[in-house]
């Protein structure tokens, strides 16, 4: 056997796993697409055929290849099973395979059309950021099941984006804790490679950067206390709506849409060869448009996240005190003019920061855009499942990353209206938002660098705008 298949043999089988593993993924994903829009248990019965219900065996449950082998119909009663199913599974299995095999088959300074394939944080090999691409596993599954959904619904189950921020949660800070636990604290040697206090093991990031997503550095105490503050104020918010302190927005649309549909009706009965007799019915999508109220509505989505701000400007505070008091005061550094705290924060500390900053930033930012756009047009601009979808997408890939991919999906959103319709020749008022918002961040996960080049260009740059 060649040399060369014999180094490469090992990432052959591991993709060949990682493919099977997404193709079952891809299944699971199915499931959920289709109970989920239903309210129903996601986990029993198990898997039966929707025509005859009959129980199906593991051989009808194989992915992708299942389907093939059954020729596309039930083994019981030959009943047509949609193409959908082999598709999602196969999706997902390329998903997979693609970000596994950029992150760890590739060599590290392999490019593509002169643009770096691997991203900084999987210079460091598998066996010591397997956490991360876990969490990316996650969060592109679950993306995959908003798209659908949301195509289909015009909603994004809440559940599909809490599994990810949690995932993200607990493995990039359980990842920081492991590394302090097993080979010490971080020492920088350059901007991007870091050495370990009790350890051989070296580090790579993104030049100027800590870990694999954003965060305040070992000197960020302010910005910690003010995550930590603001993620204490959003629980804060949350309670004193479950206790109707604060009043859910479009809480009254269910009792508008009766009364809209009334007057509707009433209206076509008293003139039959009116207009809006000849137009077919509303979508519910649509309907939600014509909500006239969102102006209030916004009211009470600030009164909402006033706790968040108020809580992260005193976290900050209460951060430089207590570190002030217990530890000393900050020193001025001139080389670098700012101004160093006496000691630096513990690096699952300054994780753990991170990933609230990418919930809290990346869906804040969606969530201020809808906020906006209502207020100046006086109908819904966004969805909140959108802002959601954006926060935990920052909670696993960092607030940049969520920011970039709201910006890219707007035009994402336009290629996908251009292309309906020029396959309907008619644009729909109401379109779901998230398919492109889940688009927008798979092209900022698997092109990034493309992306930093072309805001390097945008800047008057030479080289690539440098991004975590």
């Amino acid at each position: 056997m060649p040399d060369a298949l014999i180094m490469i043999l090992p990432k052959l089988i591991t993709l060949g796993f990682i493919l099977a593993f997404g193709a079952s993924v891809g299944s699971l994903v199915n499931v959920l697409v289709y109970r989920l829009p239903l309210g129903l248990d996601v986990v029993s019965p198990t898997s039966r055929c929707p025509k005859c219900n009959t129980k199906l065996t593991w051989r009808e449950n194989i992915p992708i290849f299942g389907w093939i082998i059954l020729g596309g119909k039930c083994r019981f009663c030959k009943d047509k099973i949609s193409p959908e199913y082999p598709i999602v599974e196969t999706i997902v299995a390329v998903l997979f395979g693609l970000l596994y095999a950029m992150c760890f088959m590739v060599n590290d300074n392999a490019t593509l059309f002169g643009f770096a394939i691997k991203p900084e944080w999987a210079l460091n090999g598998p066996a010591m950021t397997w956490p991360t691409l876990v969490i990316l596993f996650v969060l592109m599954g679950s993306l995959v099941a908003m798209t659908i959904i949301d195509a289909r619904t015009y909603t994004i189950p809440l559940v599909l984006t809490w599994v990810p921020a949690i995932v993200a949660l607990i493995f990039h800070t359980g990842h920081a804790v492991w590394f302090e636990i097993s080979r010490g604290s971080l020492s920088q040697v350059i901007p991007g490679y870091w050495n370990f206090t009790e350890s051989n093991s070296r580090w790579f990031s993104a030049e100027g950067f800590l870990w694999s997503i954003p965060t305040s550095g070992l000197h960020g105490w302010r910005f910690i206390g003010i995550m930590i503050g603001a993620a204490i104020g959003l629980l804060i918010a949350n309670l004193l709506l479950k206790f109707k302190v604060l009043a859910r927005s479009f809480a009254d649309y269910d009792q508008w849409l009766e009364k809209h549909n009334s007057a509707l009706a009433e209206s076509i009965e008293a003139d039959p060869d009116s207009e809006d007799s000849q137009e077919p019915t509303h979508s519910d999508a649509q309907e939600w448009i014509m909500y006239p109220y969102a102006r209030r509505e916004m009211v009470r989505e600030l009164a909402f996240l006033a706790p968040v701000a108020i809580f992260a400007f005193f976290g900050g505070w209460l951060a430089v005190t207590l570190v002030t008091n217990f530890a000393g005061s900050y020193t001025y550094n001139p080389v670098t003019g700012a101004m160093v705290p006496p000691i630096n924060a513990p690096l699952w500390l300054v994780v753990f920061s991170g990933v609230l900053a990418g919930y809290l930033i990346g869906g804040g930012v969606v969530w201020g855009v809808r906020i906006l756009g209502s207020v100046l047009f006086n109908k819904e601009a966004m969805g909140l499942g959108d802002v959601h979808m954006m926060a935990a997408v920052g909670a696993c890939m960092g607030w940049i990353d969520s920011v970039l991919a709201f910006f890219l999906a707007a035009f994402v959103a336009l290629g996908i209206a251009a292309l309906g319709a020029l396959g309907k020749g008619k644009l729909s008022r109401a379109m779901p938002y998230g398919p492109s918002l889940a688009i927008a961040t798979l092209l900022v996960l698997f092109a990034k660098p493309v992306i930093e080049w072309g805001l390097g260009r945008i800047m008057g740059m030479d080289t690539p705008f440098n991004l975590p």
